[in-house]
C-alpha cells in the first residue's frame, strides 16, 4: 500500500474525501480501509449493474462513465467522472445493497476501492479520523447533487439545440472562456444529453452555418 500511495500521494492528498487529514495520515486511513487497485483498459466494465454495491471507488488515473439502460435497452451516460474524482460513495451511503448503474473505463484507468462498510461501521481501534471522512464525504454528495441538478437542466430543454447550447453555455462559465474542450465524444455528448447523435450532429452543423459556434470533435468555441 505504501509504493500505491507514494506513486499516487498528490491525487490522493487533493482528494476531497480526504481533506483536513495531514499527508502522513493518509496511507494509516486506507491500510484501516482495506485499500486496493485494479487498472482497466478502454471500454473495459469495471462494475456491472446488480454487483455489490460495498464499495467507494477512488479514480487514480483515467476516465470513467457511469452507465444506465431504460426499459427498451437504450443507454445514457449519467456521469462522466474524472481523474482524482470518487464514485459508488452514493449508494454506499443509501445503503444500497446492488448497482443499479454499469461502470465503464472511458479510457485506461487505475481505481482504488476502500471498504465502505469498514468506513461507516468503523475500524476496530478506535479511529478519530473516521468523523473527518464521513464528514467529507457528505460534502461530496451534496458536490455531486449539484451536478445532477444541473443536467436536469439540460435534459428538460424542449430541442435538441437548447439541450446543447445549455450545456455549451455552462461550460463556457466554468472554463471562464468562449473556447473550451468538453468531456465526451459525439456519442458521449449525446448520451449524456439524452438525445440521438444524428439529430445533436445535425443540430452542431445548423448552428456552425449560423455563425453561432465552431467546433472540431471535442473542442467548441462560442461566438
Amino acid at each position: 500500500m505504501d509504493t500505491i500511495y507514494e506513486r499516487y500521494s498528490k491525487i490522493l492528498q487533493s482528494n476531497p474525501l480526504f481533506k483536513d487529514i495531514a499527508p502522513d495520515d493518509i496511507p494509516i486511513m486506507l491500510n484501516r480501509l482495506n485499500a486496493y487497485t485494479r487498472v482497466y483498459k478502454k471500454a473495459e466494465f469495471i462494475r456491472h449493474s446488480g454487483e455489490p454495491a460495498d464499495f467507494i471507488g477512488i479514480i487514480l488515473a483515467g476516465e470513467i462513465q457511469i452507465l444506465q439502460d431504460d426499459y427498451y435497452g437504450n443507454r445514457s451516460i449519467t456521469a462522466s467522472i474524472t481523474e482524482g474524482s470518487i464514485f459508488a460513495e452514493t449508494f454506499a451511503c443509501a445503503g444500497v445493497k446492488r448497482l443499479p448503474v454499469d461502470i465503464m473505463a472511458a479510457g485506461n484507468c487505475t481505481i482504488m476501492y476502500l471498504d465502505s462498510k469498514t468506513l461507516f461501521n468503523g475500524c476496530d481501534i478506535h479511529c478519530q479520523f473516521h468523523y473527518t471522512l464521513i464528514k467529507n464525504l457528505l460534502g461530496i454528495i451534496a458536490g455531486k447533487n449539484i451536478y445532477l441538478n444541473q443536467k436536469h437542466k439540460y435534459t428538460s430543454q424542449k430541442t435538441t439545440a437548447g439541450k446543447l447550447l445549455a450545456y455549451l453555455n455552462d461550460q463556457a462559465k466554468q472554463k471562464g472562456s468562449d473556447e473550451f474542450v468538453i468531456p465526451f465524444n459525439r456519442q458521449g455528448l449525446a448520451d449524456y444529453l439524452g438525445v440521438e447523435r444524428s439529430a445533436m450532429s445535425a443540430e452542431i452543423s445548423k448552428l456552425v452555418k449560423m455563425g453561432v459556434l465552431e467546433t472540431k470533435r471535442s473542442y467548441f468555441k462560442l461566438l
